[in-house]
């Protein structure tokens, strides 16, 4: 039986996309708590089902599929200009595809504005209704209003005039900054991409004995199962280490390994890397909030991810990649392998010297460079000592010294040294998970 919050959720996720929605009204129509349907109703909010926006209120959205992440929705639009809906929110659940500055005459306009996009324009009400009428939406800058026609045309066409005080550049900036930090979180791998769901998982019943175990286990050839009560609750864990010396008849409940670690879908894939390998565990059962089972994840399915992200083309510039694409390989008169980089300007902080965050990327990079070179793997960094010795100019040639301390089939570490000018500015010491390629 659903509780009071997943019906809400349930409830809101059947709306039509666009209806509005109130605590009071779902509080009256549910028979629950406003404070239960306000809880529901943020959680809701976070799967990406609702946007809440100010001066027009929650409305249902349709949530957008991963390969779509880098559009915005109007509601996020707005949210981000700091704006105010002028007409036709109804329409503010749509995806724009492209955004266009209105810096040009109206008929030039003409030939560049499409459907689903956004025309960012001052106080034009010529290139407004030209927008509309091509069911492309409007962002007027300068916190100007527009034409009550205007706001009726909106209204008609389902298509959102928004108004927001900022000037075109910097809202265009604004734009394009959201979209960026949306490929940015594309590119973040979480355990609901590589998780094998229930359908999928084995899992045993508490009351299930250890004569269910091992039927499992013939059929499966796995050790390691969850065990869920009736609702299909995780209770604990179960593997081979538990049933050993057991009587066939013996429940599970009794031998298994109860409050079991549990992973959130959302969980990032770097934590359940990292928590699979300090707890020592093979498998872990991703769950939802209420604990239900959703699926399992397996130590080999995480290296196998890991090492795919790897390969994969990184989307804009970040420090990382400024860092990378700086570092040289060399050699220094033992024949010790050490890698150089220069100081250029983005590398640098508010005084023109090193930043404490580029000086510890610059050591993870030289310690990942080194085991590719030396041991065709790479390293996940779990635990990191770094000492800033001394501060480092702007345009200072930086030679980089990493070494293997210790390395076993799945935990290495590393020691680093950071020289200027033959003068030691800065040491690390790095651990983490070894990653074969």
């Amino acid at each position: 039986m659903m509780t009071k919050h997943e019906q809400i959720l349930e409830y809101i996720n059947n709306l039509s996309i666009g209806h509005k929605i109130s605590v009071r009204l779902i509080a009256r129509q549910l028979s629950v708590s406003e404070g239960t349907a306000y809880r529901a109703i943020k959680e809701a909010e976070n799967q990406g089902m609702v946007s809440t926006i100010e001066r027009v209120g929650t409305i249902r959205i349709e949530q957008k599929k991963k390969e779509n992440i880098e559009h915005l929705t109007f509601a996020e639009v707005i949210n981000i200009v700091d704006g105010q809906v002028l007409g036709g929110a109804t329409g503010l659940h749509k995806t724009l595809n492209k955004f266009l500055i209105g810096a040009m005459q109206v008929k030039a306009i003409e030939r560049y504005i499409q459907a689903d996009s956004l025309l960012i324009v001052g106080d034009r009400s010529e290139a407004q209704e030209l927008a509309l009428e091509e069911g492309a939406a409007v962002l007027i800058t300068g916190g100007f209003d527009t034409s009550p026609y205007i706001k009726q045309l909106a209204d008609e066409k389902s298509l959102p005039v928004m108004s927001t005080s900022y000037d075109t550049f910097t809202v265009a900036a604004m734009i394009n900054r959201a979209i960026y930090d949306q490929l940015i979180k594309k590119e973040i791998v979480l355990v609901r991409d590589i998780y094998t769901p229930a359908d999928n998982a084995y899992s045993l019943q508490i009351d299930h004995s250890v004569s269910d175990w091992y039927k499992l286990n013939e059929t499966t050839h796995h050790t390691r199962y969850p065990v869920v009560d009736k609702s299909g609750r995780v209770k604990g864990m179960v593997t081979s280490k538990d049933i050993i010396g057991r009587d066939n008849e013996t429940k599970l409940d009794k031998i298994m390994s109860k409050n079991p670690i549990m992973i959130h879908p959302d969980t990032s894939l770097a934590y359940a890397a990292h928590i699979m390998v300090w707890e020592g565990i093979e498998i872990v059962p991703v769950v939802d909030k209420g604990h239900i089972l959703k699926g399992v994840v397996s130590r080999q399915d995480v290296l196998k991810a890991l090492q795919q992200i790897q390969r994969q083309p990184q989307v804009g510039e970040k420090i990382e990649d400024i860092v990378a694409a700086q570092m040289e390989m060399g050699q220094n008169e033992q024949g010790d392998l050490v890698f150089h980089s220069t100081v250029i300007p983005q590398m640098t902080n508010h005084l023109g010297t090193l930043a404490y965050g580029v000086f510890t990327s610059m050591m993870n990079q030289a310690c990942r460079n080194l085991l590719e070179h030396t041991q065709d793997a790479d390293i996940a960094i779990e635990n990191m000592s770094v000492y800033f010795i001394k501060p480092v100019a702007i345009d200072s040639h930086l030679v980089i010294k990493p070494s293997i301390m210790e390395i076993g089939r799945m935990y290495a570490k590393m020691d680093v040294e950071m020289y200027h000018l033959d003068q030691l500015v800065g040491k690390g010491m790095l651990m983490g998970q070894v990653i074969s390629r």
